[in-house]
């Protein structure tokens, strides 16, 4: 198998590789590529799925003959190592119905335009664009499990742990008010929107229920 993975970020990518951009993550990569995350770190003889890098090429189609994963895994998980018996037309992704939210009720983190949603495939939450500095508040009151920017893809990050096994995460923030530990309450301002690991200023904004992404915009008043 031919492994592109060390390649520099200039010239044309062959067919069937995709070129590392800034912000991407692996699974980010798989759920656009229709393939798991388990399929790039073998064919591109990956020592660590955390660890990519810009401008690197990878093989986000099966080599010729090769196996492949299952198509369309949620959070780039499925069968790996099958092989399929029939090749299927390309499909346009449909939106992939929200596991049940519950009752938890919660307030918009950030005003602003609301640029990207939950399709429960390509995009696990919402993308709020804004101006830099934008005050970012707690979606919910709860306990900040994490505070860094030690996660590849998702800048200066702010996740809130909250009852009934929920969290919220809050990405890419110019600047974290919060510290891991220190419980906040509903509105209260935990960071400062930024452009880390994005292509532009907003806030990614996540949902998460026992480990799964649910539609943000369920639990949140209409805007």
């Amino acid at each position: 198998m031919l492994v592109l993975a060390g390649c520099a970020s200039g010239g044309k990518v062959p067919s069937g590789h995709y070129r590392v951009q800034r912000g991407d993550t692996l699974t980010q990569i798989a759920r656009e590529n229709n393939t798991t995350v388990a399929a790039l770190v073998r064919w591109n003889q990956l020592s660590n799925s955390h660890q990519i890098e810009t401008g690197q090429v990878l093989r986000v189609k099966p080599p010729e003959g090769g196996a492949r994963a299952a198509a369309g895994a949620p959070n780039g998980r499925g069968t790996t190592g099958t092989t399929a018996k029939a090749s299927r037309p390309a499909t346009t992704p449909r939106t992939a119905p929200s596991p049940p939210v519950g009752d938890i009720k919660l307030a918009w983190p950030a005003p602003g335009q609301v640029v990207r949603r939950y399709d429960g495939a390509q995009s696990l939450g919402v993308s709020i664009a804004n101006s830099a500095g934008t005050p970012i508040t707690a979606a919910a009151a709860g306990t900040v499990a994490y505070a860094s920017n030690g996660l590849r893809g998702y800048g200066n990050l702010i996740i809130i742990r909250h009852g009934g096994d929920y969290l919220t995460i809050y990405a890419h923030n110019r600047r974290l008010l919060v510290k891991q530990g220190q419980r906040v309450k509903q509105g209260e301002t935990i960071a400062e929107m930024g452009d880390s690991d994005s292509e532009r200023v907003q806030l990614y904004f996540e949902l998460r229920r026992g480990g799964k992404a649910v539609d943000p915009t369920r639990a949140l008043p209409a805007r």
